[in-house]
């Protein structure tokens, strides 16, 4: 496996990368290129009944490849979460896996990518995948992907982060979350000043448009901030 495996002990060599083809676009190229180097994707390992999904994995894929973003993912060969770091890598794309021991098998690891992280459990994979992100996007996926999706959203309204979310809503996926939160809204547990910081688009290629227009510099977790508004 040489180098496209490595232990999170960070003792490995360095990972294999590949050459990264020129932004598509004024927008990804220069608004995102400074302040984004990767997308975190949360998605599905499985396919999901509409052909639609996996279509839209395909296409993010690539749309990160040709604007010269690396793709963070889980890790996995299988469903959306394969579809979308094939795509990538086959468009020229750098593809980092992040994957717990107990899922390389389950999951079916993609040793394709240029640089695998294989960690002791979930909490480590979480955190690495933040660390190594700008921006999350999150496609059709199960209980893990919505997990993943609202961790950050929690994150993002407690002041711990400002880093960009976006929902990709192929084919309405994301629609009964959505009525959720305005539920939440509506009955006031998700009150004002508390905002969840998150946008949803309907196609691939609303996605880093809406990170180019959300994305800021770093900046510390406003802790002090965020609990007198409770």
């Amino acid at each position: 496996m040489g180098d496209r495996r490595q232990r999170a002990n960070g003792l490995a060599k360095p990972p294999r990368t590949k050459a990264r083809k020129p932004a598509t676009s004024k927008i990804e190229g220069a608004a995102i290129g400074g302040l984004v180097r990767n997308v975190c994707v949360y998605c599905g390992s499985n396919p999901g009944l509409n052909p639609a999904y996996a279509k839209a994995a395909n296409r993010f894929g690539q749309l990160l490849a040709e604007a010269g973003i690396g793709l963070v993912y889980g890790g996995g060969g299988l469903g959306l979460m394969g579809e979308v770091a094939r795509s990538a890598i086959a468009h020229g794309g750098h593809v980092t896996g992040i994957i717990p021991t107990f899922l390389s098998e389950k999951e079916h690891m993609l040793r394709d990518v240029h640089e695998m992280i294989v960690v002791e459990d979930m909490h480590q994979r979480k955190k690495l995948m933040f660390d190594r992100s700008d921006a999350f996007v999150a496609l059709p996926g199960g209980i893990g992907t919505l997990e993943e999706l609202v961790e950050q959203l929690t994150w993002a309204q407690l002041g711990q982060h400002n880093k960009p979310v976006v929902l990709l809503n192929v084919d309405g996926f994301w629609a009964p979350f959505l009525e959720l939160m305005s539920h939440m809204r509506r009955e006031v547990f998700i009150r004002e000043g508390m905002e969840v910081p998150f946008v949803a688009v309907d196609h691939a290629e609303g996605v880093l448009p809406a990170i180019a227009q959300r994305v800021r510099p770093p900046k510390p977790a406003a802790e002090a901030a965020v609990v007198e508004k409770f």
